[in-house]
């Protein structure tokens, strides 16, 4: 999809940066236009400030957006949903956040949710960052436990798909 959006905007650097930061954050577009998250309007000048550009850019972008027929149902469809990770410690839970080798090679999540579950752990939420639009992507894991054995984190660092863990 990211080719997609890429072409789609290759005449405008400004515009590529605005339909990012919208995927990046789960931000979608109503019917008229408006940026929204989970149907909550957002103004076009907050966004274009978080990302330095101008109103008008993220307003343009949004239009643009309307009139592509695939991009349209996707960010008409668009919902965010809660990150733990940032709330985990609060919560009594523990992250593991996986940086694969090769975000693009099948059987990553698998590979690591098997190691949760044959250390008998409850995932609580588990998301992974899409490698076409993460710089660094990476296999989030929120589980229900404060203290993670150390085995665990031995099994996932031995997983040969892993390039790093971060606890």
């Amino acid at each position: 999809m990211w080719a997609d959006i890429s072409r789609e905007f290759a005449d405008s650097p400004s515009q590529t940066r605005v339909v990012r930061f919208l995927l990046e954050n789960g931000f979608g577009i109503n019917e008229e236009g408006r940026i929204v998250c989970n149907g909550v309007e957002i103004p076009a000048t907050h966004i274009g400030r978080a990302i330095e550009t101008d109103r008008r850019v993220v307003d343009a972008t949004a239009r643009r957006i309307l009139e592509n027929p695939e991009l349209r149902e996707v960010f008409i469809r668009m919902r965010a949903a809660p990150d733990l990770s940032r709330v985990a410690e609060a919560l009594g839970l523990s992250v593991i956040t996986l940086y694969p080798r090769d975000a693009q090679q099948k059987g990553i999540v698998g590979a690591a949710v098997k190691v949760l579950v044959d250390h008998d752990l409850s995932i609580r939420q588990i998301f992974v960052t899409d490698p076409y639009l993460a710089e660094e992507p990476r296999l989030v894991m929120i589980v229900d436990e404060g203290r993670v054995p150390a085995s665990v984190y031995e099994d996932l660092r031995a997983l040969p798909q892993v390039k790093r863990l971060v606890i």
